[in-house]
Order: structure tokens, then C-alpha cells, then sequence
């Protein structure tokens, strides 16, 4: 361990099926990445999704937050809770981590690579989407549910936003924009939701007073959508709210090979942080050595450069770097690609490569 460092805590949760392979996967390369910079790390394998239930009874075994919270952070794989049994036991841990760790923001970067199928080049952004709020019933009310049926033929969804909510998920993107190109761009539809749109904005602008370095300019997300396959090269930071960034994030990624691009990292005000692919389980490639890493080895690179930020770690900042090394030359060689992004490799031929990129 270097002098300046101190030892981290990570959390190792695999998840379901390709989780169970790129996690490890994940894991094996911020190995190699700590031993090179000298960074101490002391994983914890915690049991989650289809296999804890399998061994522990429940998706979410008791104690599993209280373990949580003991760590500095962890990589979470994919979980494929739509085909959990339907019993009490089976329950998405997703919802729950967010808001019992309030990872109120969730950081999802868009970038493009030669040669892998990207609809076009140079694009360097980032979308902070609210995380705990909006029209997901399962993280928009403290009790009961913000969704439901009063009759057979009608079905009433709550949208939450709060003041306390925007400003959170502002400053994050905020501070973001400060250390990348100083761009905000605040995406809403405050021309029909005058309220809900209009506090999220009013909120981002309160919080911009605070940053006035940072240049804030303002979308609409129905034009988003558009400007996103035209000229995506002209965003940098973007933050909005959960619905419109579930939505946007995946259609960002699908300009820049699909799911399998896209890394994200849920963030929130205290000191964890968690590291988590955008993309879901894929079943129907489990276990082929065909699944791209790449999402969840980015989101384990972030969550050490973000570790390296908060805690002023000079190894685990060394970490992240040393990974972006490494998956750069992964990327640029189409052998250590997997198909999906024009590649002729599989799944271990691309951990190979960033190991050995990482070393070069």
C-alpha cells in the first residue's frame, strides 16, 4: 500500500446471469489495476438476486444493507428481476439501495470509440439522471406505492419532484460540468409540465448561482431526443429527471454501440457510491463468453476515480487511469472486441486485453 493511501472496502454483488461473469470479470482487472499503483482493497462478497435466494431465501438477505454500509463502495451486476419468481421473497434490490444509501444521482457517460459502430465520432458527454424521484413508483413515495388502479379501467401515476430533490441532483451534475468542459444543459418539458418541470428548473437554476463559471443553457427533451442523433458532439453535461434520463441514456448509448457501452455510477452525498451497467441480465447469452464487460468495467473504473476524488486517494485515482489505459487498447483492437461492437473476440479476449494494455 502507497504511503497516502488508505485501504478500501468494495463490495463485490455479482447479480444474475452475464453478472455472473462480468463481475468477476470487472473485479479481476481493478485487481491488477490496485496491485500496479499500489492501492490496498479489501473486497467483500455480498449475496444478491437469483442465486441469494437460491442460498440465503430471500433476493435481499437480511444484513445486506448493514453490510453495505460498511464499505466504501461496490460494483453491482445486472439483475434480472422481471423473471424473479412471483413471491415476497423476490424483491428488485435496486429501488431499495438507491434510496436506503439516498444514491440520489446517477452519473451515465456517453463516448465514442473508432471502429466499433458508433453513429458518430467524438462524442464526450455525460447525463446526470435524477435518481429516487419522478414517475418510478417504486422510489417515489416513502410508503405505499405512486402507482395505482382505483377501478378496472383506470390507472393513475404519481410524479414526485421536490425542491430538496432537484437541487441534490444539480449540484452533482454541477460539479461534473465544473471538472469536464464547464456545459450544463438542463433537459425538461416545462412548457406542459409547469409545475413539476418548472421546479426542476427553478431548483438547477437556484443551485447555478453557485457555479458561475459553469455556462447553463436549456432543452427541451422532445428536441433532446432529436439532438442527440443529429449533433451530439454539442453537449457536454446534461442532468434531468429520472423518466426523461432512464429514456435518454439509452438511446445515447444506442448512438455509440448499444447497452453494452454504457457504464453508469450511482452517487448520492455521503461517502459510498455504487457501481452499476446500465444494461440489464441478458440470459440469452449467459455463460457463452459473449457479453461485452465493457459497461461494467467502466463503472468499476469509475467508481475508483470517484473514490480517488472524494477520499483524495492518489492510487485509486492511479487506478481508474491505469483501466482507461487499458480498455482504450481493448477497444482499438478488434480481436480483443467482442461482436457486438465489431469485434472478433469474446468476452475473456477483451479482460485479456485491457490486462495486457495495462501493463504496456
Amino acid at each position: 500500500m502507497s504511503k497516502d493511501s488508505k485501504s478500501l472496502r468494495i463490495g463485490i454483488l455479482e447479480g444474475d446471469e452475464i453478472g455472473h461473469e462480468i463481475v468477476p470479470a470487472s473485479v479481476q482487472i481493478a485487481r491488477a489495476a490496485a496491485e500496479m499503483t499500489g492501492q490496498a482493497i479489501d473486497w467483500v462478497d455480498v449475496p444478491i438476486g437469483q442465486r441469494a435466494l437460491k442460498t440465503h431465501g430471500h433476493t435481499m438477505p437480511e444484513g445486506t444493507l448493514e453490510t453495505l454500509g460498511t464499505l466504501d463502495g461496490w460494483i453491482l451486476g445486472p439483475i434480472g428481476h422481471r423473471d424473479y419468481p412471483k413471491v415476497p421473497e423476490a424483491v428488485n434490490p435496486h429501488p431499495i439501495l438507491r434510496k436506503h444509501f439516498d444514491l440520489f444521482g446517477n452519473v451515465r457517460p456517453t463516448r465514442s470509440f473508432p471502429d466499433i459502430g458508433c453513429l458518430h465520432d467524438d462524442i464526450d458527454l455525460v447525463i446526470v439522471r435524477e435518481n429516487n424521484e419522478g414517475f418510478q413508483p417504486d422510489r417515489n413515495v416513502v410508503a405505499g406505492c405512486g402507482e395505482f388502479r382505483p377501478n378496472h379501467d383506470v390507472t393513475i401515476s404519481v410524479r414526485v419532484i421536490s425542491v430538496e430533490g432537484s437541487k441534490k441532483v444539480a449540484r452533482a451534475a454541477f460539479e461534473i460540468a465544473r471538472g469536464r468542459r464547464k456545459r450544463l444543459t438542463l433537459v425538461h418539458k416545462n412548457t406542459v409540465y409547469k409545475l413539476g418541470c418548472g421546479m426542476f428548473v427553478d431548483s438547477c437554476y437556484e443551485v447555478a448561482k453557485d457555479y458561475p463559471d459553469v455556462t447553463v443553457d436549456e432543452v427541451i427533451v422532445d428536441t433532446m431526443a432529436m439532438r442527440l442523433v443529429r449533433d451530439p458532439q454539442s453537449f457536454d453535461t446534461i442532468v434531468t429527471t429520472n423518466m426523461f434520463g432512464d429514456i435518454l441514456t439509452d438511446e445515447a448509448a444506442g448512438l455509440v454501440g448499444g447497452l453494452g457501452m454504457a457504464p453508469g455510477l450511482c452517487i448520492g452525498r455521503g461517502s459510498v457510491a455504487m457501481a452499476q451497467a446500465t444494461h440489464g441480465s441478458a440470459p440469452d447469452i449467459a455463460g457463452k463468453n459473449l457479453a461485452n464487460p465493457y459497461a461494467m468495467i467502466e463503472s468499476t473504473r469509475m467508481l475508483f476515480d470517484w473514490l480517488g476524488q472524494q477520499h483524495k486517494l492518489e492510487a485509486a485515482s492511479k487506478m481508474a487511469a491505469l483501466m482507461r489505459k487499458g480498455i482504450d487498447a481493448a477497444l482499438a483492437n478488434p480481436a480483443t472486441r467482442t461482436p457486438d461492437i465489431n469485434g472478433t473476440g469474446s468476452q475473456s479476449d477483451m479482460v485479456n486485453g485491457i490486462l495486457e494494455g495495462m501493463k504496456a
